[in-house]
């Protein structure tokens, strides 16, 4: 009969073994603490004092529970103490190497029933329960940091785990408060081999100088509602921790695409770590400190450019859909002429009739006032006829994603437009150089990719290709300013910032669902509740259709020709079923 788990150990009290912990103590169990020496001990003690005195602080804890848990637990700097553990959890640093001497130790310690864990992210378990001589009670149980407040435990059974020590310890996470996941032996498991995938191709991105490191986090915070953009998150991870997760991973799986980017090595061995030593990618007020500030790469502010900009009174957008009507009411709203073209009568009313609606919307919820509403929809006219853009400071066209479309539109507006206007493209995917190449104007041509829906999204990509002149970028940057926008600037490439970041991350989803690893509602739940994000992959596709995930992936595998982009065989399938998402009733789900 297995013994109730009463009293566990704890070895390593760092950040996530003191959460560790914290989160044992919290549930009434009693913890043996361990690290390597004394003076390791006491920071460990440091840490659990001051994430329950927040906790206090916050109203979370009272000052008799917190009381309650530090008395529960048992700071040791002697592996021998751990003899009476029912379970011993190992969080220290990522070293396979150290962590089988620590297990191969607990095997000689602890009672012939007790379950040894492992907290490892990315390093095979197999591997470390081979190194006891009974590998049968070995698990891997990842807990996520902040352990306390992040309720995602990965629950990982090897080949030889035994099968009522696997239940015990899922048992164990749930009585925690915990929502387990179960997973096979794999590198990276399911969040981490989703989520640095991610990031180094952000490194990446980054290291090729793409775009800047604050455009980069912007870019995926504001577009896809991350609590963290990538670059921010890796210097919260640690750039040492993340490298040994990719260099295991890449050793693993041999996806180059987890083969950790040079810089992140070369700025290991320069001791630039993240917050921990102060500085990563960002720097920190000091080591350990959250509190970014400026360095030689942090940018002016945007609108402080030297560059005279050019001037924009009046406006002209091309297109009736949902975007293009979002793009009108996002300049009538900030007080620019906007005068805008759609291809028949009806069109032009049905734009009318639609922002009509929203900004009565806004005014019912106290967004705007009357006066405001009616100031917006004078400052807007409809119109069918392209030559009516004449006399507009920039143009920018919202038609469908069709290249040959977009093309022949843009050589009317070079015909039409006066000299010196901007023509902009939202395109999310087509190179804007080909829209330029149809003009006899390619230095006035840019990318300005807002999101959906436009009126709410903070968030424009502003692209620029090899021919644009700096004074365009310059004007577009300021013009989302003003339109209370957040721009953020990138070359012209497949996918531009967010969804060269986002598809790859989301394709390798499918491929995990596809190889039988997990199901799309374990990984789902492990993308939201592991890494905090709005939306689970599977969740995600549905909705931005899985026919438009498709061709973005596409896109991106003809600009760059790696084959880690090449779309999932199972994503084209679907597609080919017809099964699109929300909007056809079934994708990667079926909706009523």
């Amino acid at each position: 009969m297995a013994r109730d788990i009463t009293k566990v150990g704890v070895i390593g009290l760092g950040t996530m073994g003191a959460g560790i912990v914290e989160v044992f103590a919290r549930n009434g169990i009693e913890v043996v603490a361990v690290e390597v020496d004394d003076e390791a001990v006491g920071r460990g003690r440091e840490h659990l004092d001051t994430s329950t005195g927040r906790a206090v602080a916050r109203g979370k804890l009272s000052e008799e529970d917190q009381a309650a848990l530090v008395s529960r637990v048992q700071f040791t700097s002697n592996l021998n103490d751990l003899k009476d553990c029912q379970l011993v959890v190992e969080a220290v640093p990522e070293h396979l190497e150290l962590k089988k001497e620590i297990f191969a130790k607990l095997d000689q310690i602890v009672d012939e029933d007790a379950i040894l864990a492992t907290n490892t992210s990315s390093l095979p378990v197999t591997e470390i329960a081979v190194a006891t001589s009974n590998p049968k009670r070995v698990v891997g149980m990842h807990f996520f940091n902040p352990a306390p407040v992040m309720q995602f435990v990965e629950v990982i059974k090897t080949v030889v785990t035994a099968d009522d020590i696997f239940e015990r310890v899922k048992g164990l996470a749930k009585r925690l408060g915990k929502q387990p996941v179960i997973v096979g032996d794999k590198a990276g498991f399911i969040a981490n081999a989703l989520l640095f995938g991610y990031l180094n191709h952000a490194v990446s991105m980054y290291e090729s100088k793409y775009a800047s490191r604050e455009d980069i986090d912007a870019a995926m915070r504001l577009g896809c509602g991350y609590p963290m953009g990538p670059l921010a998150l890796m210097d919260l991870i640690g750039l040492d921790t993340a490298y040994e997760i990719l260099d295991t991973m890449y050793k693993q799986g041999r996806d180059r695409l987890h083969a950790p980017s040079p810089i992140i090595k070369q700025m290991v061995s320069a001791g630039l770590r993240g917050r921990k030593t102060g500085r990563g990618f960002y720097t920190y007020a000091a080591p350990g400190s959250s509190q970014v500030v400026e360095d030689a790469q942090t940018p002016r502010p945007n609108g402080e450019s030297e560059i005279a900009l050019r001037s924009i009174a009046k406006v002209g957008v091309v297109g009736s859909g949902t975007m293009a009507t979002g793009i009108v009411e996002v300049f009538a709203k900030a007080g620019f002429d906007v005068i805008y073209v759609a291809r028949a009568a009806t069109k032009v009313e049905s734009v009318r009739g639609a922002l009509s609606k929203s900004l009565e919307k806004a005014v019912q919820r106290g967004k705007a006032s009357e006066t405001d509403r009616d100031a917006a929809l004078a400052r807007v006219t409809g119109s069918t006829r392209l030559d009516d853009l004449a006399d507009v400071d920039i143009v920018v066209e919202a038609v469908v994603e069709d290249l040959h479309v977009k093309q022949a539109l843009f050589e009317n507006l070079d015909e039409i437009c006066k000299p010196g206007a901007i023509l902009a493209t939202t395109t999310s995917s087509l190179p804007v150089i080909e829209c330029a190449s149809a003009t006899k104007r390619p230095q006035d041509v840019i990318g300005m990719h807002f999101f959906n829906p436009a009126q709410v999204m903070k968030l424009v990509e502003v692209v620029h290709t090899v021919s644009t002149a700096e004074d365009v970028v310059a004007t577009v940057q300021d013009l989302c300013l003003k339109v209370d926008k957040h721009p953020v600037t990138c070359g012209d490439r497949a996918g531009f910032i967010v969804n060269a970041l986002l598809f790859p991350y989301l394709n390798d989803a499918v491929k995990m669902l596809e190889a039988n690893y997990s199901t799309a509602d374990d990984i789902d739940t492990a993308m939201k509740t592991g890494c905090s994000l709005p939306m689970g992959p599977f969740e995600l596709l549905d909705v931005v259709g899985l026919d438009v995930a498709l061709a973005i992936e596409r896109e991106l595998y003809l600009e760059f020709r790696e084959r880690g982009y090449a779309p999932a065989p199972l994503l084209e399938h679907l597609v080919t079923a017809g099964y699109l998402g929300r909007k056809s009733g079934r994708g990667f789900r079926t909706y009523a």
